[in-house]
């Protein structure tokens, strides 16, 4: 019998802005790391899906904070919160079916109010528009860095989609489709490199910052 896992209510999102704020940057609202846990708890993510989630999060940030210093207009609290966050469906999927990327989202932009950071959960599978990398700067971090996560293990791109292969390529159409995400992370991967002018694909993310 498969397990109840609650589908989140609209409410309660986070607090509104202070009065000071304005409401046209929606990147206000953004989840802190325990509130993100404290989600994970909630919709009782497993322990193995959490590991993953704190990985593609370090990824992630320090994608994020390379480019912030590079100068592109990025808000790094963004882009860790959609890491975080990112897989918030996916044990709900495996259960009772559905896409974990775009459910997720809707869960998140319930819970958050911030269309930042579920455009970031909505297509860290693929990304389905024009690749451009510093007008889409956080989505794509959160897209690259689950790419460089093999389970809770972090590796180069080839790593990722050799293990992709092994476990899922059961036909060739399957591993067709495999083979073409793993070019368009490979695009990504080198977009946001020359952006934060770094060589990504040489970086294992564990000194806690990008270093040349």
């Amino acid at each position: 019998m498969r397990p109840e896992i609650p589908i989140p209510p609209l409410w309660p999102k986070l607090p509104a802005p202070p009065a000071s704020s304005g409401t046209a940057d929606p990147s206000w609202r953004i989840p802190s790391d325990a509130r993100c846990r404290a989600l994970w708890d909630r919709y009782e993510m497993p322990a193995h899906i959490r590991a993953h989630s704190e990985q593609v999060a370090l990824v992630a940030t320090q994608v994020a904070e390379a480019g912030f210093a590079a100068g592109v207009p990025v808000e790094v609290r963004v882009v860790r919160a959609s890491a975080l966050l990112h897989d918030l469906a996916k044990i709900y999927c495996i259960h009772h079916g559905g896409s974990h990327s775009q459910l997720g989202g809707a869960w998140v932009m319930a819970l958050t109010g911030n269309p930042l950071i579920a455009q970031g959960v909505i297509h860290h599978v693929s990304w389905p528009f024009e690749l451009d990398a510093r007008r889409f700067f956080a989505p794509l971090c959160v897209l690259y860095a689950d790419k460089r996560v093999a389970h809770d293990r972090i590796v180069p791109l080839e790593s990722r989609f050799d293990d992709l292969i092994d476990r899922y390529g059961k036909t060739e159409e399957i591993r067709g489709r495999i083979r073409s995400t793993n070019r368009q992370a490979k695009e990504i991967e080198d977009a946001l490199a020359r952006l934060v002018e770094k060589n990504l694909n040489a970086h294992d993310f564990n000194r806690g910052r990008l270093v040349d």
